[in-house]
Order: structure tokens, then C-alpha cells, then sequence
């Protein structure tokens, strides 16, 4: 996987397709999904629609009663379990767990995250936005790793994000221990991390009939948002002067039910067969970015998301990290 399999495919689906449309006809029964993040924003909608098609859903969560308020009217097989990507000692519990619960795991949704937050330590010391978004999930996936090569066909879903065009990899500082820490680089590197762990995954899955994808869920006004200040916002042109949408995200932004559309496109395409380990948007395979596009901030994957090299250099990073908890 490099820059050059990021080819767009034939998808029947589109930037503004609900989630609803991408599985529409599809039966998932018998399938078993777990979804992070999936009690708030597109990960409540990617649970509603897994389980109005039949499947079986897990989400992990942190706050119980938060998740319970949020998922008690979505009908189907939705199940919850204790969960803290923060906290490695949850994340094994949750595993060991699962191991023994689950007799096949279908797909395993990365999709909770956290955003430009204010600089804070997780784990043994990680920055936050990387210990949380990738290491955590890191941890998860490797805890649920045989499951997953046990599961004919098994799909990973890493949502990274076009915020990745913010910053490749800090290779000699990922932690911002010498680094001055600047939350939007942060969020930047650990959307690069998205996007290579499952560069990196897929090739661990290949042999087993797996494969994982990163996607962009594209701009969606969720709780992810939650520590941008108004005028930041307004700054970047989301809001209005008045506090709503602007014109801007009014035509670019999408809805939650819209937002999780690429997450279950890569999660069940049959075309992505093909294409393991690719970058995705708007229901397809993303193209290379084009410099001298003026969307190139918003649109396309910039090679440092899909290189091979940095990929397994991260999964070694990634790997040494957790065995020195």
C-alpha cells in the first residue's frame, strides 16, 4: 500500500450518502461488530445502522450512564462493556474479555477520538491526543488481533481524519517531551497514525483473509468539538459571526447519519478487496492530493498517510511503547 493504490474505485455512493443507503439490501446477520466511540456522534449512528441490518454490536464505553442514555432506543443486538482507551489496564480487561465472549469478531470499528484538546498526559506520559486516538486503539486491535484472523473476511475501520495534512509522524518527538505542544499539530500526528496503523494492519491480516482501512468521515459537527472555544470556530469558518453553521459547513459539513456512510462502505464494499489498506472518503478510495487544487486542505490523502516505511516504523514505535507499560 502506497500513495500510488490510492486509485478511486466504481462506488454507487457519494459524499452526502447515509450510512442507511450504504447498507440498504445488506444482511449482516450473524455478524458481530465492535465499535468504539459508538454511544455519541457518527459512532452512535454506525451502531444504529450495524444493528438495523442484523449484526451484533459491542460498544466499549467509559461513562455507563451516558451510554445507556444514548443507546436504549436503538433497536437490535447492542451490547455494552467497561472501556477507557486511556486507561491500557481497561483496554486488556475489555479484550481478555471479548476473547472469551466472542466466538468470531467481523469488524472492529476505531472510531472514538478526541480533538484539539488542551495538553494533557495518558498511559506512562503519552500526549494525549496520540495515546488516546492511536495508542489506545493500537492496543485494542492487537488484544483482538486472533479473534480477527480467526473471522473470514474480518474488516478494521480506522477513522483518521483530512486533518492529517497537518502533520506527518514526529518522529524524534512524538510525545512533544522537547517539542513545544501545539494542539492542531498533535491532532494532526495521531490522524497520520490512524491512517498507517492500518496500512500496517492490513499486511498483518492479509495471510488470515482480513484487511483494514483508514478513512475520512468527513466534517461533522459532533461532540468532538467539544473543547473549541466559539470563536475558534468562527475563526475557521464553521460559525458564523452568530454562532451558526456557516455558509461554508453548511455546504461542506455533513450530518452525523451522512458522516458514518464511509465508515460502513470500507467496513462492507466488496471492491475494497482489492484495495487493502487504503485511505478513503466520501464512500471511496481518496485520490493523491493535489497540490494545486484549491481543496487540497480538504480533499485527497498526502503521501506521509500512506507510506509503507513509516507505516511498519510506527507499528515497531507502537509496539515497543506498550511493552515498556
Amino acid at each position: 500500500m502506497a500513495i500510488t493504490d490510492q486509485v478511486p474505485t466504481q462506488s454507487a455512493f457519494h459524499a452526502k450518502s447515509t450510512g442507511a443507503e450504504v447498507l440498504n439490501g445488506l444482511d449482516l446477520s450473524g455478524k458481530t461488530a465492535i465499535v468504539t466511540g459508538g454511544y455519541s456522534g457518527i459512532g452512535l449512528e454506525t451502531v444504529r445502522c450495524l444493528a438495523a441490518n442484523g449484526a451484533s454490536v459491542i460498544v466499549p464505553v467509559r461513562t455507563q450512564k451516558k451510554a445507556e442514555d444514548a443507546l436504549g432506543g436503538v433497536p437490535g443486538d447492542v451490547q455494552t462493556a467497561p472501556m477507557d482507551l486511556a486507561d491500557l489496564d481497561s483496554v486488556k480487561r475489555f479484550t481478555e474479555a471479548m476473547q472469551d465472549q466472542l466466538s468470531q469478531l467481523d469488524f472492529l470499528i476505531n472510531n472514538a477520538g478526541i480533538m484539539a484538546c488542551p495538553e494533557t498526559r495518558v498511559g506512562p506520559g503519552w500526549e494525549s491526543q496520540f495515546g488516546v486516538n492511536h495508542m489506545g486503539h493500537f492496543a485494542l486491535s492487537l488484544g483482538m488481533l486472533s479473534k480477527l484472523k480467526d473471522t473470514s473476511g474480518a474488516r478494521v475501520v480506522s477513522l483518521s481524519s483530512t486533518a492529517h495534512k497537518l502533520s506527518d509522524m514526529i518522529w524524534d518527538d512524538i510525545n512533544f517531551e522537547q517539542t513545544a505542544y501545539e494542539k492542531w499539530q498533535a491532532y494532526g500526528q495521531a490522524k497520520t497514525a490512524n491512517a498507517l496503523f492500518a496500512n500496517g494492519l492490513s499486511r498483518r491480516l492479509k495471510d488470515a483473509g482480513g484487511t483494514a482501512f483508514s478513512v475520512h468521515p468527513g466534517g461533522i459537527f459532533t461532540p468532538l468539538q467539544r473543547h473549541l472555544p466559539k470563536e475558534e470556530m468562527i475563526a475557521l469558518g464553521w460559525l458564523g459571526e452568530d454562532g451558526e453553521p456557516s455558509e461554508l459547513a453548511k455546504q461542506g459539513f455533513k450530518t452525523p447519519e451522512q458522516g458514518c456512510s464511509t465508515t460502513l462502505w470500507a467496513a462492507t464494499a466488496t471492491v475494497l478487496a482489492d484495495y487493502p489498506g487504503v485511505y478513503c472518503e466520501d464512500c471511496n478510495v481518496a485520490a493523491p492530493t493535489d497540490p494545486e487544487s484549491p481543496m487540497a486542505r480538504y480533499v485527497g490523502v498526502d503521501p506521509h498517510a500512506c507510506d509503507d516505511e513509516s507505516a511498519e516504523r510506527l507499528w515497531e514505535i507502537s509496539e515497543r511503547l506498550l511493552k515498556a507499560t
